[in-house]
């Protein structure tokens, strides 16, 4: 790396090194107004977190105990963890938007004694829900300006208490962070599991350390980092983490002032989500839509020229993506014919580059070095159209249980539709699902079965401990150091990733929302009128339904039909099924909004044993999600438009 990273053992001792290196240069900065932005240097951060250390210890946080932290991105949120890592306790974080139910089983789940509030409604909350507490004795409110009830602590006055003891000479936390091993937990992460209670990951500090050593962007303290996704996520946590030890100055933002922020900040990197890039692209393609007739010509131009100059380069160089053998005869042929169009298109290209699209690189900032779009699959068009506009978006994949990241694109060997090699230190597996043999990396195979679809598993430094108190579920998730991700994907022939859809039957949103299938189709097929019923929306807005007709059962409700392509036909049967639905799946039976069936197609086949389903009458997602994809796609056409 070019860079000049700090590494170190733990989080706590990369806070101090950070603080000894960059000492006054920005840290952090907090919005204020539109270009009022008010920074905290590296050296205040890690006194004031000191502080908040030596105050949690004359709370009676003991080393490796955990402590709740409930908030949003905002610069007392990374202060709380300062304090927490300082003072060798783990922090257990969550978003604003927890349940009551997710903060009762967490806290509780967790051990927790001690907790980080960021606002008042959610200190209310804590306070209704008291009773179901038990083991939580004291709250701290983040929020500099709001009032504390009687009980409650403030930020600020555990940090004042804590600076006078150590002005008397404490050093408590410093006595603390000798004593962290590479192996302590420095977080404890909750994620929803297959029967819907949350899991709590385990990761260690060897685990971020080993993230922060390979994460492959190089940046210096010139650079500028726009912290948008939820800070407790650990995607945009080990961002964090890693800016400290590069000495980069992140700039909190939002949703709400995403576009100002992105203009006036022009960060050279951040950590991003699909939806962002989606919401992006749509602005811009309105507004080219909305401009006048010759500018929406110049820019459809730019654009063809682009991707006919990209295209080349990528073909030239290797980057499109492979997913057969190359051919050496084709590559011999059609070389001459891509170099003759990269060297006409050259100068045009050229011109309406920097005319045309430079304008269109403002819209994101202008100065981004590269951004690693996480959380769910880039939609390929997407990911086409910022790429070839040149907004270099690396697309990255892993899981809280990894720390998170897998693998990740290379700025310098970007292949669209992939997500890059694994990480340094990283392997990946292929696993056959019907015989749990080895696909890739296989070297009895010609090509060490590259090109071959399987399930994927890896084992590297990043790999969490296990599932806090849940031995079972550990030892069915990692065997023999090897993690089973739950998801589907190949070895491409340039040797990137690809992933291909969920072997598991948890549902990621575009959202980020998780939500388990099977409750549903449960329930949906409990109806009299549907025999069998697959829930789909993996890395979609919202979820849709695949179902097949009961023919037993609308025959008994007088429907007239020979078999079920008739009753696939009969737009009453459709009336009828989309009737039970909304009868059954609501918000009123316990459904949450994100697991409501916005759409769903009749199946004209029934699921039969051999083929869709088991020996044992489970479905085969992958086998079904294959064979039905266009009945799947047809649910989200706003997702299969086209870019430019």
């Amino acid at each position: 790396m070019m860079d000049n990273r700090i590494l170190a053992e733990n989080l706590a001792e990369l806070y101090r090194e950070a603080a000894v290196r960059y000492e006054s240069l920005p840290a952090f900065a907090t919005r204020k107004a539109e270009l009022d932005w008010h920074p905290v240097s590296f050296r205040d951060l890690y006194e004031q977190g000191l502080a908040l250390a030596t105050g949690l210890i004359r709370l009676g946080v003991k080393a490796r105990e955990h402590i709740g932290l409930f908030g949003d991105n905002r610069y007392e949120w990374i202060l709380a963890d300062y304090g927490t890592q300082l003072c060798g306790a783990v922090d257990v974080p969550r978003g604003r938007d927890i349940t009551e139910d997710e903060m009762i089983y967490i806290i509780n789940h967790a051990q927790i004694k001690v907790a980080f509030v960021e606002t008042r409604v959610m200190l209310r909350q804590v306070e209704k829900l008291k009773k179901d507490l038990p083991k939580l004795k004291e709250v701290i409110l983040l929020d500099p300006n709001a009032e504390a009830p009687k009980g409650v602590h403030r930020l600020q006055d555990i940090i004042k208490k804590g600076a006078e003891l150590r002005a008397r000479g404490d050093r408590r936390a410093e006595e603390r962070i000798r004593n962290i091993k590479a192996d302590d937990l420095f977080t404890l992460i909750y994620t929803s599991g297959t029967t819907g209670t949350p899991k709590g990951v385990m990761l260690s500090h060897a685990n971020m350390m080993s993230q922060v050593k390979v994460i492959p962007i190089s940046l210096t303290c010139t650079d500028r980092v726009l912290s948008i996704l939820p800070i407790w996520h650990i995607f945009e946590r080990v961002f964090e983490v890693f800016t400290i030890s590069c000495g980069v100055c992140t700039y909190y933002s939002n949703v709400r002032n995403l576009a100002d922020d992105l203009s006036n900040v022009e960060p050279t990197f951040m950590g991003s989500a699909p939806r962002l890039w989606e919401s992006l692209h749509q602005r811009i393609l309105k507004r080219v839509n909305e401009a006048h007739p010759m500018r929406r010509l110049l820019f459809h131009t730019a654009y063809f020229l682009s991707r006919q100059y990209k295209n080349s380069l990528f073909f030239l160089f290797g980057r499109e993506l492979r997913l057969k053998p190359a051919s050496v005869a084709k590559r011999v042929l059609l070389s001459p014919l891509h170099f003759l169009r990269w060297l006409i298109v050259t100068p045009f290209y050229g011109f309406f580059n920097v005319a045309v699209l430079e304008p269109v690189r403002m819209s994101a900032g202008g100065s981004l070095k590269a951004t690693i779009s996480g959380g769910g699959a880039l939609p390929v068009e997407i990911d086409r159209f910022f790429n070839y506009v040149g907004i270099p978006v690396l697309e990255g994949y892993g899981m809280t249980e990894t720390s998170p990241v897998i693998a990740v694109r290379l700025e310098d060997h970007i292949v669209i539709g992939t997500v890059g090699p694994a990480l340094a230190h990283t392997e990946i597996r292929i696993m056959n699902l019907e015989t749990g043999d080895v696909i890739y990396p296989n070297p009895k195979e010609l090509h060490e079965g590259r090109g071959q679809r399987g399930e994927i598993w890896i084992k590297g430094p990043q790999v969490m401990k296990g599932y806090y108190r849940e031995p079972e579920k550990t030892r069915e998730t990692i065997r023999n150091g090897w993690l089973n991700t739950g998801d589907l994907g190949m070895i491409t022939f340039n040797n990137c990733l690809k992933i291909l859809g969920r072997s598991k039957a948890t549902i990621v949103l575009l959202s980020g929302e998780n939500l388990e299938p099977s409750p549903i189709e449960m329930r949906l097929t409990q109806s009299p009128f549907i025999e069998h019923c697959m829930v789909a929306g993996q890395d979609k807005k919202h979820i849709g339904a695949l179902i097949v007709p009961s023919l037993e059962g609308f025959r008994s409700h007088g429907t007239e039909a020979k078999n079920l392509q008739e009753l696939v036909d009969n737009p009453e049967v459709k009336k009828i099924i989309q009737s039970e639905i909304k009868k059954m799946i609501s918000v009123s039976n316990g459904y949450k909004r994100f697991e409501l069936l916005q759409d769903f197609r009749l199946v004209g086949k029934d699921f039969v044993v051999g083929d869709e389903l088991t020996n044992l009458h489970k479905m085969k997602r992958h086998v079904i999600t294959d064979k039905y994809a266009a009945l799947i796609e047809e649910m989200y056409p706003a997702d299969n438009s086209k870019a430019g």
